[in-house]
């Protein structure tokens, strides 16, 4: 098996290159799915982060309220460490126990948005990093999400470098190109993948002394 971090700044088109992994055959762990599923409504998850933030951060329906709960904690640093020390052992626990139930020969990408920020390269075999300019993410913040150009900049900046993505990256893929050429790069990724995951495996396989 082989473990392969994927992030790329907001705007970058990560979502669109996990996407083209999967129809190679890759194995997706979504870590931004799996944090809403661990502060579903019944989880302990939901239940320790309504014991540190107060019932106001639940909708009427009981479920989580993400806008009330953002709003307190992205302002305040100490609150959002306290959201973060609930959060992500789940996350991390829930994605492992994932990974385990993966083929052995599988090609496992673990989609993490914060993956430079929270430090966990170390976690993967590999990172890999989707890149695009940041006039690219700008615009296809605005143009294609809606947002507005001041709430679109103000996102970009609360994440970490570009230059820290790319310090950290094992594999670049350039996404300031047409759809196609990202499949085609995307395409040669995945060959690249395969390989190591091959190689890993026998590696594995051979006897030792």
């Amino acid at each position: 098996m082989l473990s392969v971090g994927l992030t790329g700044g907001i705007g970058a088109g990560k979502s669109e290159v996990s996407r083209l992994l999967v129809a190679c055959g890759a194995v997706l762990i979504d870590a931004d799915r799996i944090a809403r599923e661990v502060v579903a409504p019944g989880t302990p998850g939901l239940a320790a982060v309504v014991d540190a933030f107060g019932t106001e951060v639940l909708a009427e329906d009981g479920s989580l309220d993400r806008p009330r709960l953002g709003s307190l904690v992205f302002a305040d640093p100490e609150k959002l460490a306290v959201l973060n020390s609930i959060v992500h052992p789940l996350v991390g626990a829930r994605s492992r126990e994932l990974e385990s139930a993966a083929a052995e020969d599988s090609v496992v990408v673990h989609d993490v948005p914060l993956l430079t920020e929270n430090g966990l390269a170390p976690l993967y075999d590999l990172v890999i990093v989707v890149d695009a300019a940041p006039e690219t993410q700008l615009d296809r913040l605005v143009h294609l999400r809606g947002m507005t150009e001041a709430d679109a900049r103000a996102r970009m900046a609360a994440q970490a470098s570009r230059d820290k993505r790319l310090e950290i990256a094992d594999i670049v893929i350039d996404n300031d190109v047409p759809l196609a050429g990202l499949e085609r790069r995307v395409r040669e990724v995945w060959a690249e993948l395969v390989h190591r995951a091959r190689s890993s495996r026998e590696a594995d396989r051979e006897p030792r002394g």
